[in-house]
């Protein structure tokens, strides 16, 4: 059966006399040509629904296209064998064609429909010859019922590829021309008839649009800089890893073409993130670092000056900003910091455009609401692209309302080769770029040996994103020229692509005899821009031996203000005047005159205004609230991302509220005052890895901001595990960037099963070392409002991370006075005991030690028991490690021992941790406990148990043990 895909071929030129037709066919088929007959028979009932509806009616394109928008394959023609039957069909009169004629038409415009969906599958792409160029049927006029001698006759085709009327074999030259050489387009999977139309409109004319001569000169001269500046290094530094562009090239002139063709359309800011390979020219050639400085890394100089401290990174991983000057514009560049985790830096490079994005729509004068002056440019390997979960999961974010960012240009270099393995091992696909499709963005496939092509491109691409703000690939096929690094033998595993690649002339070479051969310059020109790079090369050379970098930059900009840590005590400022609280309570407790709330969240709304009433029970959704509140009113913007954000997983949280009946949202936070900060909550998307890593992007451009990751369950934020090991421990110390982001972790074991209980607390103080992040795990709501505040009251920008609580949110005890967030107040790194009914200090006989929920089961037991003689020490802040505060309080306990209660498995948790600092805390007081007892859960493979009844008498157990 035909479906309404197979209708695709229709437009204003042909509809009016097939819909005839088919009227005709409709009233007696036997009045209509054979072929005709089996053409209407076959249409299932979508389509002859179509064809109803297509009757009569006034045709336009606009209106038909927006029926027909499926890209899929288009149903096979009438072939010649059942071309005729010797009756004569009527045809309508606006028409003008005789049966023969429509049916070579139709032929045609599925011929042209074929050329446009797969036509890239014949293009000439590889600079190598390697790449099997198939036949296909789909792409062979025969298969539509021609013959070598309907070539020359004319065909009406109704003003597609530009010709009212044209010969097949003129057909047949355009569509090989624009679809078959060294361009190969997929767009037909674009269900946006605008896009669609737009894109045909560009690359089906009849010529192919010219470059001037100064934009070939140009790319010639930047061709001449990648190729030179690769070959320089080879003499200089032999052997040394760089991970070189040769044989990629090309990438260079088309990723300054983008930019100034973007300059031209709007573009001031580029936020780019790439891998290793060509790293070194971009951040070179096309950012502007000092050659002087690359050549002083490489001699061993260090990348920062002395002043600044940090373990560094290779020069491969590292990134830099710079303004240059394109058509009279200045654009912003900036190369974000990499790991060798190859795609990882995408979210990051996402979010950071997105805050920078955000940043310039406060502004009256730069603003950004159309997403045009800011974009991400992300530069993939081919094996990477296609490998990578992150590279889906970061698409996915594209057209999502908190996180989209109007588009971003990916460029694959596509060696042909990932590391050792051929194209045919690291994917399912026909190309690298399938996975772009799920998000329905353009793809380009171009042959980097053809530097116009590449050209033409990368200013159409571009062109693309500023008109509609989507994705788009393009993915350059070239090569390889030495293995994976430069000490690498790619010979072991591919032999005949690197006997091809020996005997290769290089892309600077062949576009320079293009260039001398058709005058645009003439071969001493040619000479000429090569040696005075090669000469400013040796002259930097030279310099960098005496070269030391004066400032780092860190801080500038936005971050100006902002200080290096120092010191234990560093709370800022957090607290907030009571009246302003209530204030914020009160606000939040309102909803607009004639909304329509659900009932229970009414019951919830009331109880909140208690709360700001007596001043008391204050609950964390309320302390959270308050805080979250208390910064959009002083003028910080909040932004919470994650699942289940907006209601919070365990029906916490709901800082949307939505209308009974129609389902408009109300956020109480953005109407507390006329002028206030905006309070910014966002349902993530299931993923853990791109939205932490979006998060932590955003972070970087505004330190200015509270941002928030909040995991479903802590547990799960290992999905995000290399943002967290690579980015969020460790930036600081190898790229001097520094982040404020915030982890909010539900933790805490209530018999849930291993997935829903820990949220690995001990991965991230494994992680802990200089100063680099803070983890905490608060027992009380007001603390929790204070750390959430210290964020960003202080000059200090730390990644936190906070075990946050399930049961707890709901407990009769963790609870705390509204006078705890005011005048006087601030975050406790650690918490006394407090109970006054218990013995007096040096008659305690032990201090048990812990921290979050097991605190309230310790508080319960210790009551049911009438135990007087234990005190309970909170430790709220494990790191960076409350040495100071944490020895004061044991010193009120010098005949007690000291033990540390967890509710984790003894592998896991805190104890490893904490064991030798405690010691040396102990070592410090004159205290009769020398070395800290650990009582807890035994060792185990699994984080928790699985049954609900082994949970409690294990948590009974360890409980009524440290209690002694």
């Amino acid at each position: 059966m035909m479906t309404i895909a197979s209708l695709s071929f229709l437009n204003s030129a042909n509809a009016d006399f097939i819909a005839e037709l088919y009227t005709r066919y409709l009233q007696n088929p036997s009045e209509v040509d054979a072929s005709w007959q089996s053409f209407f028979s076959s249409l299932d009932d979508d389509a002859r629904g179509m064809m109803s509806a297509l009757r009569g009616a006034s045709w336009a394109p606009q209106p038909l296209d927006r029926v027909i928008t499926n890209g899929h394959d288009a149903a096979p023609a009438p072939t010649a064998a059942n071309k005729t039957n010797g009756q004569t069909a009527p045809v309508a009169q606006s028409s003008g064609l005789s049966p023969a004629a429509a049916q070579d038409s139709l032929r045609a415009f599925l011929l042209i429909r074929s050329y446009r969906v797969r036509g890239h599958l014949l293009a000439q792409l590889d600079p190598l010859g390697l790449m099997p160029v198939p036949q296909h049927a789909d792409l062979d006029p025969k298969s539509y019922g021609f013959s070598d001698s309907d070539l020359d006759r004319p065909i009406f085709i109704g003003g597609l590829l530009g010709f009212e009327s044209a010969t097949l074999r003129q057909i047949m030259a355009v569509l090989q021309r624009t679809y078959c050489g060294p361009i190969g387009i997929e767009y037909m999977h674009i269900q946006d008839p605008a896009q669609r139309e737009w894109l045909q409109a560009q690359i089906e004319t009849a010529t192919a649009p010219m470059l001037g001569k100064d934009l070939k000169r140009q790319a010639l001269a930047r061709l001449t800089a990648a190729d030179s500046f690769e070959r320089f290094l080879q003499v200089k530094f032999p052997g040394t890893k760089r991970f070189g562009l040769e044989g990629g090239e090309a990438m260079i002139p088309a990723m300054e073409a983008i930019v100034a063709r973007g300059a031209e359309l709007g573009l001031r800011e580029l936020v780019v993130g790439m891998a290793h390979r060509g790293r070194l020219n971009v951040l070179t050639n096309v950012l502007s670092k000092p050659f002087t400085a690359l050549f002083a890394e490489f001699q061993g100089t260090s990348a920062y000056p002395d002043s600044v401290q940090g373990s560094g990174d290779v020069k491969y991983h590292l990134g830099t900003s710079t303004d240059r000057e394109f058509s009279g514009a200045t654009v912003h560049l900036t190369m974000n910091p990499n790991p060798s985790h190859l795609e990882f830096v995408n979210p990051v490079v996402a979010g950071r455009v997105r805050a920078k994005q955000q940043q310039r729509t406060a502004g009256q004068e730069v603003n950004d609401a159309a997403r045009d002056q800011v974009m991400g440019f992300l530069i993939h390997g081919d094996a990477a692209f296609a490998g990578q979960g992150v590279v889906a999961e970061t698409l996915m974010l594209s057209e999502l309302k908190g996180y989209t960012t109007g588009g971003t240009m990916h460029f694959v270099i596509n060696n042909q080769v990932g590391f050792t393995t051929s194209p045919q091992y690291s994917r399912s696909g026909v190309y690298c770029s399938d996975v772009a499709k799920m998000i329905q963005a353009p793809i380009f496939h171009v042959n980097g040996d053809n530097v116009d092509a590449v050209l033409q491109v990368a200013r159409l691409a571009m062109e693309f994103r500023q008109k509609f703000h989507r994705d788009v690939v393009i993915d350059m096929v070239c090569y390889r020229r030495h293995g994976h690094n430069e000490s690498d033998e790619p010979a072991f595993t591919q032999p005949i692509m690197y006997s091809k690649i020996k005997a290769h002339p290089t892309t600077r070479e062949l576009y320079a005899r293009q260039l001398v051969a058709e005058g645009t310059l003439t071969q001493a020109e040619v000479d000429k821009i090569q040696s005075d790079f090669v000469g400013k090369l040796e002259q930097d050379f030279q310099a960098a031996t005496s070269y030391k970098p004066n400032k780092a930059d860190w801080l500038e900009g936005r971050w100006q203000g902002i200080e290096p840590a120092s010191g234990e005590e560093r709370n800022g400022s957090t607290s907030v005047d009571l009246p302003m609280l209530r204030e914020i309570g009160h606000a939040l407790a309102r909803v607009p005159d004639g909304f329509n709330i659900n009932p229970k969240i009414a019951k919830q709304l009331e109880a909140k205004k208690a709360m700001m009433d007596s001043g008391d029970g204050i609950d964390w959704a309320m302390a959270e609230a308050l805080a979250f509140g208390s910064l959009v009113v002083e003028g910080t913007n909040v932004r919470l991302s994650g699942q289940d954000c907006g209601r919070g997983t365990f029906s916490h949280r709901h800082s949307v509220l939505y209308d009974q009946g129609s389902e408009q949202r109300y956020v109480p936070l953005n109407g507390i005052r006329q002028k206030q900060a905006t309070y910014e909550v966002i349902d993530s998307p299931l993923s853990e890895c791109a939205v932490m890593g979006f998060d932590y992007g955003y972070s970087l451009a505004e330190p200015n901001a509270l941002v928030i990751w909040e995991g479903q369950f802590g547990d799960f934020a290992n999905g995000a595990q290399v943002i967290i090991d690579q980015f969020i421990s460790s930036s600081e110390s190898k790229w001097l960037r520094m982040s404020g982001l915030t982890l909010l972790l539900p933790h805490g074991y209530e018999g849930q099963g291993p997935e829903h209980s820990s949220a690995r607390l001990e991965r991230y103080l494994q992680l802990c070392a200089e100063d680099n992040m803070q983890v905490a795990n608060c027992t009380t709501p007001a603390n929790f409002f204070h750390i959430l505040r210290r964020q960003v009251k202080r000059t200090v920008r730390k990644p936190l991370v906070i075990m946050t609580p399930k049961s707890l949110l709901r407990h009769k005890l963790c609870v705390s006075k509204l006078a705890e967030m005011g005048p006087g107040t601030s975050f406790q790194r650690v918490i006394g005991e407090q109970d006054m009914k218990l013995v007096e200090d040096r008659k305690i006989r032990r201090v048990v030690l812990c921290s979050g929920k097991v605190y309230y089961d310790l508080l319960a037991a210790r009551e049911d028991k009438k135990i007087t003689d234990v005190a309970i020490v909170r430790l709220e802040q494990f790191y960076p490690f409350p040495a100071k505060a944490l020895a004061k309080e044991l010193a009120r306990y010098p005949k007690a021992e000291l033990v540390w209660c967890q509710e984790e498995p003894q592998n896991m948790g805190a104890w490893h941790f904490l064991d030798r600092r405690l010691e040396a805390v102990l070592t410090e007081l004159d205290n009769k406990a020398k070395r800290p007892v650990y009582i807890g859960r035994p060792e185990s493979a699994s984080p928790a148990a699985g049954s609900l009844k082994k949970h409690t008498k294990e948590q009974a157990e360890l409980v009524d043990k440290a209690l002694g």
